[in-house]
């Protein structure tokens, strides 16, 4: 595997304990709108409340350590999580800062301020992948028959324990150094202020087509270098105008300007397309404001008009610069949509995001405006006004998603084609022998939104939120069963 599509996988693992946070979300969000002042203090249900989604927002880093390793992982095993917890447990109780003064024979001032800060996501994400790494090659190990209650996965968490000794002797050396790195980038980003968050936010969005933008996003959200911008909010543990700001500017982005857009895509549609396209974009409109869910609709013309996506991450960007440098801000412990913007209203850390809303109705005039006069001025290819020999079949998948994976994996050249099948939320994440193989043009008439080349054998197919079922289903079809009778649009 190439290194892109390694960091891929990496990217896409990184959001097995990010899916955990909007139960904080939710949890925190109520608590904060039945006691918005005390936080607690004059509600045991709202104390109940916060304190239940604070437990998964203090314990974010073994998360990470423990969903990377299961992500990671080839079978998606329960023994890879666990391997991910113990090594973890191992690197962070030799480097807490007694270990480090016992083991180094010094005295307990003496010790770095690093080692204060070990408790985090970027030894978490460390950890996860070395135990995955382990757990694909060991897992299946026979040992000899006097140790063979040890073979196989039971082996896994043995060998993580050793691991973590050796990760944790190399870090009792290294991460000062790698800490300081981490905290002198945060600073250097916070410097920048509001154009900082505007920067982030911009290269957030380039970085979707290849998948990377989560590894982008665990060092502003989380915290790799300092930063911590979503527990930090969540828990109301902040800067009132600053905590936030590299999550409020993506609010008028993702309710206001991608249906915005949306509606110039619909507009500037050929005539006897509008009714076709009229579901795609009506529904990839919706779950950008009601959810925050952009990729269905980012994908309907990222790879069709390249520009516009250009154009859509300049705006955000400058979206999330002129909430930062207002400090309107609201938070989210999923993305940037309705719901989440509901559930902040209340917390403490929210400041003026009500403007946010009226940022959005700006927004979706000048995503409108820019597309559709954009669109038409350079001809450019979006849903709907394609060429006729190049217009997506009005054909779909079936309904049925067992009967869907069926097709989809035929148009992948079928499960001697595949040598991994994975998924994330919105995207089908897949490992092929042959990548001339898969038909791009029938995935799409299949209903994918798009289709992403990552190297050589590396592919990724947009679906929306069916990708998981998908994918599941697709693991489920026998490698013996015929796909010759399964009919394709």
């Amino acid at each position: 595997m190439n290194i892109l599509g390694y960091f891929q996988k990496v990217g896409k693992a990184l959001m097995v304990p990010v899916a955990v946070l909007p139960a904080a979300a939710i949890l925190m969000g109520i608590g904060y709108w039945i006691d918005p002042t005390g936080w607690g203090a004059n509600s045991a249900l709202a104390a109940f409340l916060i304190k239940a989604g604070s437990a998964i927002i203090d314990n974010m880093s073994v998360l990470f350590a423990i969903g990377v390793a299961y992500g990671m992982s080839k079978d998606k095993d329960g023994a890879a999580a666990l391997s991910g917890f113990v090594g973890f447990l191992v690197v962070t109780t030799l480097l807490a800062p007694g270990a480090v003064a016992q083991i180094q024979g010094i005295d307990a001032s003496a010790v770095p301020a690093a080692f204060s800060k070990i408790n985090n996501q970027f030894v978490g994400i460390l950890v996860g992948i070395v135990s995955a790494e382990i757990y694909n090659r060991f897992s299946h190990v026979e040992l000899h028959k006097a140790l063979a209650f040890f073979s196989g996965k039971r082996l896994i968490p043995i060998l993580t324990s050793v691991a973590g000794i050796i990760i944790a002797g190399v870090l009792m050396y290294v991460w000062p150094s790698i800490y300081n790195g981490l905290v002198h980038f945060g600073e250097s980003i916070q410097g920048l202020g509001a154009a900082g968050a505007g920067i982030y936010a911009f290269f957030n969005r380039l970085l979707i087509p290849v998948g990377l933008h989560h590894a982008l996003n665990s060092v502003f959200w989380f915290d790799v270098a300092g930063i911590n911008d979503i527990p930090n909010f969540l828990s109301g543990k902040g800067t009132p105008g600053v905590t936030g700001m590299y999550q409020a500017g993506f609010f008028p982005i993702m309710m206001f300007g991608l249906p915005g857009a949306a509606l110039a895509m619909y507009h500037t549609a050929k005539a006897k397309n509008k009714e076709r396209v009229a579901s795609l974009l009506l529904a990839a409109g919706f779950a950008s404001f009601f959810t925050g869910v952009t990729e269905p609709l980012e994908f309907a013309f990222m790879f069709l008009a390249p520009p516009l996506y250009v154009i859509h991450a300049a705006l955000t960007g400058i979206s999330v610069y002129i909430a930062a440098s207002m400090h309107w801000i609201a938070g989210f412990g999923f993305s940037a949509g309705l719901v989440d913007l509901f559930l902040s209203t209340r917390n403490p850390l929210a400041v003026q995001w009500y403007m946010l809303v009226l940022q959005g109705i700006v927004f979706f005039g000048l995503y409108y405006f820019i597309f559709r006069t954009v669109i038409l001025k350079f001809n450019l290819k979006t849903p709907g006004r394609e060429d006729d020999e190049e217009e997506t079949s009005s054909v779909r998948g079936s309904a049925e998603t067992g009967e869907l994976a069926k097709q989809y994996l035929k148009a992948l050249g079928g499960h001697g084609n595949l040598e991994n099948i994975d998924a994330c939320i919105t995207r089908l994440r897949l490992t092929l022998k042959d990548s001339s193989l898969a038909d791009e043009k029938t995935l799409k008439a299949l209903g994918a939104m798009g289709v992403v080349k990552l190297g050589a054998n590396n592919l990724q197919v947009i679906l929306g939120p069916l990708a998981e079922i998908v994918a599941g289903e697709m693991k489920k079809i026998p490698a013996s069963e015929d796909l010759s009778a399964v009919k394709l649009p």
